[in-house]
């Protein structure tokens, strides 16, 4: 290890760092908390420990020198505008997110952003290297940085090393088709333990070893050998298995039962002529979300008479996301076409049937809508979990409210007792959107009580002690010291 730069004995290495730089009108330059799944779990687990994040700061150029923030180290990793195309958008976006979630949208297939993928990569890899302490516990993070477990092993084989995904895992079927399927298993195996959001996601990937570079498996773990057979690499053990990811429920509920917080959720409501009943939608603006059919469903709810104006209202979150990939783009343009109609063919002067809100909120303004909403809409095509669903829940601590949920997301498999629907099958859709909306009180109330019981039992604290005890017992034989 080169003298000089600090170490941690835990490093997190994940896409964006867990804050966007702000510059003030007078010049001023600070930091605030990045909005996203990722950084709200891992910021409640980091709380409290001494160690080191290594990620992107959001704007191309050259890198912010490491600072602290929050009392955890960060070392910002740099990207080019070029590798923010080939790299960002190109590679993770355009080719992997499509793929990892039922090529909902084609999959493009280019060997410049390929190349790119891997030399950033690398570069998060060199960081991570750098900030290790000697045996550190290395955690990486999703699908933008699967290579860096093996170039991390590579650079640092004295350090445990864990992978977990946030999004879906294809079946090998999808998985296939990517042409540099090989390197990106044989990336990940540098890891000593990765964790999935299902059962599904880890047999998908072990089944993709199994079947496409004929490694051998037994239960949930892979043995294969570096390099392959005659390679003269020492035997390794990797095991893949489902961990899934929560919320931070104490923190989160307190916040909800503030006096502020409630009062928001009121005025809310009053600002929407306080509907009986007011529904909620809260996404990124992706095409996985199921925003559209959620939206037909809504608009022949409308046209059929179930729901009408000022009496049910609709508002729906989409934070800006991926504004620069054609297909967000597209997405959007449809979205507000749609929400457009439905006000123009469904909505009395002055009492919108749709509200359609494109912004990012601070997280007591969503807590505030949270408690704001009867019934929450939860309708991705493909998710790996969906947070939004657990944090709904843990604000409802009326036990008020009702949640939708569509059963191809990895919190179907945790809230059973939600509203479950195929958001596909737009008339089963409007069936189990009426049913939230019908169902006696009573009802509501013992559901959500059972859904608030598992979000408390299973919170992000719970998550990250489970993955990090797993990777603390993962095999791993004794390896040289770094040079």
């Amino acid at each position: 290890m080169p003298a000089g730069p600090q170490t941690f004995d835990l490093v997190i290495a994940a896409n964006r760092l867990p804050v966007d730089r702000v510059v003030d009108p007078d010049g001023t330059v600070s930091w605030r908390t990045s909005p996203g799944g990722l950084v709200t779990a891992m910021e409640s687990v980091m709380r409290g420990r001494d160690g080191a994040w290594v990620g992107w700061a959001g704007e191309p150029g050259d890198p912010p020198e490491p600072f602290h923030e929050d009392g955890m180290f960060l070392q910002p990793v740099g990207l080019s505008a070029h590798e923010v195309r080939e790299y960002y958008e190109g590679f993770s976006n355009d080719t992997l997110w499509p793929i990892y979630h039922d090529v909902i949208v084609p999959a493009k297939f280019h060997r410049a952003w390929w190349n790119c993928y891997r030399s950033v990569n690398r570069r998060f890899a060199e960081a991570v290297a750098e900030v290790a302490a000697p045996g550190a516990t290395v955690w990486v993070h999703d699908y933008q940085l699967q290579l860096v477990p093996a170039m991390v092993r590579e650079l640092r084989p004295d350090v445990r090393i864990g992978w977990f995904n946030h999004i879906p895992f294809p079946p090998v079927e999808l998985f296939a088709q990517l042409p540099w399927r090989r390197a990106l298993v044989e990336g990940l195996l540098g890891a000593d333990f990765l964790g999935f959001q299902r059962t599904s996601d880890a047999e998908n990937f072990l089944r993709s070893c199994r079947r496409l570079l004929g490694m051998t498996t037994k239960a949930d773990t892979v043995t294969f050998r570096p390099g392959g057979v005659g390679a003269g690499g020492e035997e390794r053990h990797v095991r893949a298995s489902a961990i899934p990811i929560s919320v931070d429920f104490k923190g989160l509920e307190e916040l909800s039962r503030t006096p502020e917080v409630q009062a928001r959720a009121r005025e809310i409501r009053e600002s929407l002529g306080n509907p009986s009943t007011l529904m909620l939608g809260v996404d990124r603006l992706d095409y996985t979300k199921g925003i559209r059919h959620r939206l037909k469903a809504i608009e022949e709810l409308l046209q059929d008479g179930a729901i009408a104006p000022p009496d049910t209202v609709f508002v729906q979150v989409a934070t800006p996301s991926r504004e620069r990939v054609d297909a967000y783009r597209r997405l959007r343009t449809e979205v507000e076409g749609t929400v457009g109609r439905i006000n123009g063919e469904y909505s009395p002067i002055g009492a919108s049937a749709v509200h359609y809100l494109h912004h990012s909120y601070p997280r007591a303004e969503m807590a505030a809508l949270f408690r704001a909403a009867d019934v929450m809409l939860v309708t991705p095509l493909r998710d790996g979990m969906n947070l939004v669903a657990k944090e709904y829940v843990t604000c409802r601590s009326d036990l008020g409210g009702a949640l939708v949920l569509s059963e191809f997301t990895g919190a179907w498999h945790e809230l059973k007792q939600a509203y479950v629907c195929n958001p596909h099958d737009i008339e089963g859709l409007k069936q189990t959107i009426m049913a939230a909306i019908q169902t006696p009180a009573a009802e509501k109330r013992r559901r959500m009580k059972a859904l608030r019981r598992r979000v408390s039992d299973h919170d992000v604290q719970r998550w990250a002690a489970r993955y990090l005890d797993a990777l603390a017992a993962a095999p791993k034989k004794p390896e040289r010291s770094p040079r």
